[in-house]
């Protein structure tokens, strides 16, 4: 069984051998998983968590494994942080509901703290699950709260968005690294951002210098003088802040493949994600966010201002998010983005933002204006020619 299971994950790539296999073998046959008095038999996410420990080495797989685990266990349920739930009926969806332009124009959008206040009320008095309503928490209907509805202003609650009008999603979501291995499909994307690249000799002398060597040969009547310089180096700093989750996943293989050309040029190269807009804290990997950040008074501390900043997201969101204390989907932000992005900018004054959004569609968008003038107009689109634009600037 588990040879099996070892061939799915060499399928997706990851880099296990048989040595691994039998690591796994031993720690099983050795009751590893059983508790101190054998009452309870280990469940598959005992396993899993006890095979990925095993099987893999880099946390950038991860995603990899849960993948290959999940198709070839089909089904595995993997473990979640308990969130205050609602009845699950409650957001069961079973209609679906389509809206004439006339009927869409007479939904009204709640201001920020009408909708806030709204909900508080709904959680204390709604008993009973809803459906296709204007009101109450449920799916399909006009209410502001719940999912798989029409508003044009409200709080998802579970389930899918539709319309991706929220402010607020109050759900439990798992997001995945970006993967910086992924092979690109051209090298322009490599040759644009080379145009920040600036290098300088460092180190001992381990290279020869061949101009040098031939000119010191011929000024010694032909007895070789060989002459030696320091390696040359890279010595461009890039501090990478990735947009992750929500409306991004529909531009993952863009940024992965952004991702994976800057950690093959750039040598000092550091990352971290944050969601939506960024705030009093990033993080380093998506399945630990809420355990392990980094408050972002200590990354403007962390790096000086010889590192150049580059922002890679959407910028679309809620513009409450950009705007108001509390306005993060995700949790009760005490200070709004628009400060953060503007301690940033003067922290890094080489900086950019770049959008995988095209760049048609960006009068269109409210936040992306905002966070476009809150970055000083150094928004460039996720293109060659845009990544060229970007990299020029940063470089001067």
């Amino acid at each position: 069984m588990l040879i099996d299971f070892l061939q799915t994950l060499r399928a997706a790539r990851l880099p296990v051998s048989v040595r691994e296999l039998l690591v796994l073998l031993e720690a099983l046959k050795l009751g590893v998983l059983d508790d101190d008095e054998g009452r309870r038999l280990p469940s598959l996410d005992d396993f899993y968590v006890l095979a990925r420990t095993i099987m893999v080495k880099d946390e950038a797989h991860f995603d990899r494994f849960d993948r290959a685990f999940s198709a070839y266990f089909k089904g595995v349920e993997m473990l979640t942080e308990n969130l205050r739930e609602l009845p699950e009926d409650w957001l069961r969806r079973t209609l679906e509901r389509e809206l004439s332009a006339e009927e869409r124009s007479r939904l009204q959008a709640l201001g920020w703290d009408e909708l806030m206040e709204t909900l508080k009320k709904r959680l204390e008095e709604q008993k009973e699950r809803h459906e296709g309503g204007s009101k109450w928490i449920g799916t399909g209907g006009t209410s502001p709260f719940g999912h798989g509805g029409h508003n044009p202003r409200g709080i998802r609650i579970g389930g899918p968005g539709r319309e991706r009008s929220a402010v607020k999603v109050w759900e439990q979501r798992a997001w995945r690294d970006y993967d910086d291995t992924v092979e690109l499909g051209t090298r322009n994307i490599k040759i644009a951002l080379r145009r920040l690249r600036r290098f300088a000799r460092e180190g001992a002398e381990t290279e020869l210098d061949l101009d040098d060597t031939i000119h010191s040969t011929a000024a010694n009547a032909g007895l070789l003088d060989i002459r030696l310089v320091p390696e040359r180096h890279n010595k461009v700093k890039v501090l990478l802040l990735m947009d992750v989750g929500g409306t991004m996943d529909d531009h993952i293989p863009k940024v992965e493949e952004l991702f994976s050309a800057a950690k093959s040029e750039f040598k000092h190269l550091e990352f971290y994600y944050f969601h939506n807009c960024v705030y009093d804290h990033v993080w380093k990997n998506n399945r630990r966010r809420h355990a392990e950040k980094l408050p972002t008074w200590d990354l403007i501390r962390k790096y000086n201002k010889d590192w150049k900043l580059i922002l890679v997201g959407d910028a679309t969101m809620s513009p409450y998010e950009i705007t108001q204390i509390g306005g993060s989907v995700e949790f009760h932000n005490p200070e709004a983005g628009a400060d953060w992005l503007q301690r940033l900018t003067r922290a890094f004054p080489k900086s950019a933002w770049i959008n995988p959004e095209p760049q048609g569609v960006w009068p269109y968008r409210q936040s992306i204006a905002m966070i476009e003038q809150l970055m000083g107009h150094r928004m460039f689109p996720m293109s060659v020619a845009g990544l060229e634009q970007a990299m020029r600037l940063l470089s001067k």
